[in-house]
């Protein structure tokens, strides 16, 4: 993840989602890696995915849905974030920056969703 602070948040999602799947691609696929593996590329790249059918929405219901679909996908993969960082140690500076930068999309996604419920 670079420093340079992304704004756009369909950027922001794609990159997030491109960096899980960088960092799992640095573990070897084995009966212990693989379920946490399938279900963190999964979580975490469907976040930019329903972001982008967000910006896409039929009605503000469905704009709705999708930006709470994106923060309970954000909020999962801080829940494997997590467990891949107490299981593997060595990929710990890594996983810190994805944290961070998942906890940011959290905080994100959950004011945009309280806010179009609110209108």
């Amino acid at each position: 993840m670079t420093e340079e602070r992304i704004y756009n948040l369909e950027k922001r999602t794609l990159a997030f989602g491109q960096n899980i799947v960088a960092l799992c691609k640095g573990f070897k696929s084995e009966p212990l890696t693989r379920p946490m593996l399938i279900q963190i590329i999964r979580s975490g790249t469907s976040i930019g995915a329903n972001y982008v059918e967000s910006t896409g929405a039929s009605s503000k219901k469905d704009f709705a849905h999708k930006i709470f679909i994106c923060k309970k996908e954000a909020q999962e993969t801080k829940y494997w974030l997590a467990i891949i960082g107490s299981t593997f140690e060595e990929q710990n500076i890594q996983v810190k920056n994805l944290q961070k930068e998942c906890q940011e999309l959290v905080l994100i996604f959950n004011k945009i969703a309280s806010s179009s419920r609110a209108e």
